[in-house]
């Protein structure tokens, strides 16, 4: 009997390429950012932030990124879980879970392999720059 499973994780090299590709997004969009890659346990890969972008950027970004690791949900998502379904609303209390878009699970062929989070414009503007870092480096993009 086998007593281990065998899981995928985004790699160091396309953590740090996706992380690039955020901050041009967001300096195409016009907004300062912090940009969080987190492997597919939800710890931290890579990481930047630019000059400009306020501190609390940088907590907020990285809990975007675990928040859509945790289950493979884009952050937008849980927004509407989590105030829409009293029987989940109790999660919008963890600690790390940041509800508001921002946030994607980093997808390959199918299977979860880590997140991004991206804080520093509103929210439509730091999804937008996840999206378009995702496409960038050809992953798939969750509704």
């Amino acid at each position: 009997m086998t007593k281990s499973i065998a899981t995928a994780s985004i790699n160091r090299e396309t953590a740090v390429a996706l992380v690039a590709a955020a901050l041009a997004a967001a300096r195409s969009i016009g907004i300062p950012a912090a940009v969080a890659v987190v492997d597919a346990t939800g710890n931290l890969r890579a990481f930047e932030r630019t000059d400009d972008a306020p501190f609390l950027t940088v907590d907020v970004a990285i809990d975007k990124a675990w928040s859509s690791a945790s289950f493979g949900y884009p952050t937008h998502v849980w927004n509407d879980y989590v105030t829409k379904d009293p029987k989940v609303a109790p999660l919008a209390y963890r600690p790390r879970m940041v509800a508001v878009g921002g946030g994607y699970p980093i997808l390959e062929d199918g299977k979860l392999i880590g997140g991004i989070g991206i804080s520093g414009g509103n929210y439509q503007q730091d999804q937008d720059a996840c999206v378009e870092a995702l496409k960038k480096i050809g992953f798939q993009v969750p509704a």
